[in-house]
């Protein structure tokens, strides 16, 4: 790793602790109720959606009328998306007057959207029109985070409950983590960016002169069924406009990831300056390590907070690490075709390839393992471009489970139910009933944890040995052998776990990829809410038990290395194999010429 490599990883993670310790505090407020300091002006408002709601957000709900609310909810929501989606072509707000989607890519766009995914089988300036990217996709991002930081805020109440039948109300956490958390930040940020010079208007595209011509050439039939190919000149291009700052602003901190443009965080209009594109990893953390905070005020113990971050951070800094050096290293392939790689002050040196100018290395390298570590998706360099190596590592954080800060909600959760794993596992070894935060962890919980656990990987490994044995599998692959392999891994873990990336050289906008992909998406989304849920439930109800000379503590240095091992042990060996025909086999291809 170069100095300027690690100086960036070490600003963005001083700048993400200080500003995710004050958010914390916020969001312990938002999930206990009551009144939020310093947003009094939102209370009349959160009053007034209630009543129009029929909610009265003190009633609590079991876990199962809880999960029942949700999954009404985002089923309700996909039906939204796809119907806008099919009629767009009707609807106002659409100046170059886009075609209806089609009924595949609509419902695997539906799902992925819902599903905090933000898959992307189309490219969004082509597709879809202001009204569908505002009130359909920008919608969703916003409910979507808000289901995540629901679910957390249910199992938080699992741990600190007493005796307890009900986990929160649904309707209320999903209202006040809108209205008080998701909301507020997106204005700010959406300002700040457009500050920074991402687009926000209703313009139709603009015709510009090229400053140079562009020569080309188009390739037609002819009359004798030989192909004759003409020499043209551009001379002016499209550029696309739209309402870009405020989408931009919740597919980040609501770790959503689908981008206005195809080109997503790579392009100009959503991502103009390095310190934007500074600013855009830290609102993806942002809210997942503030949660952390919230966990340890909420369960009373601020060290809790702290130790699950500490295992978050402690994978995200090794993840990191191996990335940058990865792509900064010198390549003999390429060195023995004459690339200079050596990084100077003219050239950030290494593997350059599909990366922009304006980040370079380094913040490429920390995009990519920010956007994979967290569930949101964004990409600010081509990730499909990456060493072996390189593009292993975001492909393994995804598998992990999207545990490592993960997305908005789901990426506490997902540790917790690894914390759980990790204290009973501890309980096998000193042959004591497991315990975490004063819950007895019995057969249940465990049974439900399993199930969290093994959702994602049986979704993942499933869908790629069906892709590679089918011939509508295999017809997407534009890159033979292990790399073509890898972009198939890479489709289904990004779509299981909820991430949204993509390595890029698969052809995935077919009706197979479409709907696999979206099955992947759904079950991998609701496949681990409900699980968690029935924990938070049976947790709920039991009593909270005093700390005793027997009890281990889940805080301390031990605690956060078995957290860390665990995620670790459960995540590499449910997918070796598979990263053995695919990076590792390409790796070794690679060195071997």
């Amino acid at each position: 790793m170069t100095m300027q490599s690690l100086a960036l990883l070490g600003a963005f993670l001083a700048v993400l602790l200080a500003l995710a310790w004050p958010l914390g505090r916020l969001l312990a407020r938002v999930g206990e109720g009551g009144a939020v300091p310093g947003f009094g002006a939102l209370a009349p408002v959160e009053r007034l959606l209630y009543r129009l709601g029929g909610v009265v957000p003190e009633t609590g709900m079991g876990w199962k009328s809880y999960a029942i609310a949700l999954l009404v909810f985002n089923g309700l929501g996909a039906l939204f998306v796809y119907g806008v989606q099919r009629l767009q072509a009707f609807l106002p707000l659409n100046p170059q007057a886009l075609a209806n989607v089609g009924p595949d890519s609509s419902f695997n766009t539906a799902v992925s959207f819902v599903a905090n995914t933000n898959w992307q089988g189309y490219g969004g300036e082509q597709t879809m029109s202001y009204l569908t990217q505002m009130v359909a996709l920008t919608g969703q991002n916003f409910f979507s985070a808000a289901t995540g930081i629901a679910v957390a805020f249910a199992l938080i109440r699992g741990f600190s409950s007493r005796s307890a039948a009900s986990i929160g109300n649904f309707w209320g956490d999903i209202t006040r983590s809108t209205l008080y958390v998701l909301l507020p930040l997106s204005l700010v940020f959406a300002v700040f960016l457009m500050g920074q010079g991402v687009v926000q208007n209703f313009n139709s595209y603009q015709e510009v002169q090229l400053i140079e011509p562009v020569a080309y050439s188009v390739s037609t039939p002819g009359a004798d069924g030989q192909a004759v190919t003409e020499a043209k000149v551009a001379t002016t291009q499209t550029i696309a406009m739209g309402p870009v700052a405020s989408q931009e602003a919740i597919k980040l901190i609501g770790t959503n990831g689908g981008g206005f443009f195809n080109a997503n965080s790579s392009h100009p209009y959503e991502n103009p300056s390095a310190l934007s594109n500074f600013a855009q990893m830290l609102a993806i953390f942002l809210i997942p390590a503030a949660l952390c905070f919230a966990f340890g005020r909420m369960v009373g113990d601020a060290r809790q907070g702290w130790a699950v971050l500490a295992a978050m951070s402690l994978i995200f800094v090794l993840a990191t690490s191996v990335v940058m050096n990865a792509e900064q290293a010198v390549h003999p392939h390429l060195a023995a075709l004459g690339v200079d790689q050596g990084a100077s002050i003219l050239q950030a040196g290494g593997n350059m390839e599909g990366k922009e100018a304006r980040f370079g290395i380094a913040a490429s390298s920390l995009f990519a393992a920010v956007t994979t570590a967290a569930s949101c998706g964004a990409v600010n360099a081509m990730h499909d471009s990456f060493t072996p190596i390189g593009g292993m590592v975001p492909m393994l954080l995804m598998q992990l489970g999207e545990v490592v800060f993960g997305g908005v909600g789901s990426g506490l959760y997902g540790m917790l139910v690894f914390a759980i794993m990790a204290v009973f596992i501890a309980g096998l070894m000193i042959g004591r009933t497991p315990e975490y935060l004063g819950k007895k962890i019995q057969a249940y919980e465990m049974k439900m944890t399993s199930i969290a656990i093994l959702v994602t990987p049986l979704l993942v490994l499933s869908g790629t040995a069906l892709a590679v044995m089918l011939d509508a599998g295999r017809a997407g692959v534009a890159n033979p052998g292990a790399h073509g392999f890898s972009e198939i891994l890479y489709a289904f873990s990004s779509a299981a776990n909820n991430n949204g990336s993509a390595f890029a050289g698969l052809s995935a906008n077919t009706p197979f990829y479409n709907t696999m992909l979206a099955i992947a998406m759904w079950f991998g989304r609701f496949g681990v809410i409900v699980p968690v849920l029935a924990i938070a439930g049976a947790l709920a109800a039991k009593p909270r038990l005093k700390e005793n000379a027997g009890t281990m503590p889940t805080h301390g240095p031990i605690f956060i290395g078995l957290l860390v091992g665990v995620v670790m042990l459960v995540g590499v060996l449910n997918y070796v194999p598979a990263l053995a025909l695919g990076p590792v086999v390409e790796h070794l291809q690679l060195y071997s010429h």
